[in-house]
């Protein structure tokens, strides 16, 4: 027992990790521990395969997405996308809804950091067609929120974020610490 025990957790060790960098033409943002990953998944609801709550299209953008990995089975989990700015991949991924992807990106998968299957897409596209950039975050953003005109960066502009800091403030710990926390430093 204690052979097969020791077996089982040689294969699931790092040293045998499936390599998915091959074919990848990821750009490298410099991440600590990222590595290039070129993958098949299916696009999934994450809530959905982890409770069976299951809306019709995933969800229609307003849940995060996952990618199962066709290769193990895998679920990884695309939190950025191939844009610069603050923002995930979900829509990104939405319009993929439940089919089948070929992605590049960067891979995380770090146990000092507690980053298991982390990924930024760069690019995605169906089996065999045309590659697509993962940079939509904008532009559904601007479609979503036409009022938020303005220059600046869209979190600065988004009515979301505005709201919640005329709330609890620019530190979410209410507006008179944000007082006196400006008052002191600023």
């Amino acid at each position: 027992m204690k052979r097969l025990s020791l077996a089982l957790a040689l294969l699931a060790s790092p040293a045998f990790a499936q390599d998915f960098s091959a074919g990848s033409t990821a750009k490298p943002w410099n991440l600590y521990a990222e590595q290039p990953a070129f993958f098949e998944a299916k696009v999934v609801d994450l809530l959905c395969e982890l409770t069976g709550d299951c809306p019709a299209d995933c969800g229609a953008g307003k849940r995060q997405l996952g990618l199962l990995r066709s290769a193990d089975n895998v679920m990884v989990l695309p939190l950025k996308n191939g844009q610069p700015v603050f923002s995930g991949a979900a829509a990104d991924l939405a319009p993929y809804c439940g089919l089948t992807v070929e992605v590049d990106g960067l891979l995380i998968d770090d146990p000092d950091l507690g980053a298991k299957h982390v990924y930024q897409v760069q690019m995605i596209r169906l089996p065999g067609g045309e590659w697509e950039k993962a940079n939509r975050f904008t532009k559904v953003w601007e479609e979503e929120n036409p009022e938020a005109t303005g220059k600046g960066p869209w979190f600065r502009r988004d009515p979301r974020i505005l709201d919640h800091i005329e709330d609890t403030g620019y530190l979410g710990l209410g507006l008179e610490v944000d007082e006196a926390f400006i008052k002191e430093w600023f």
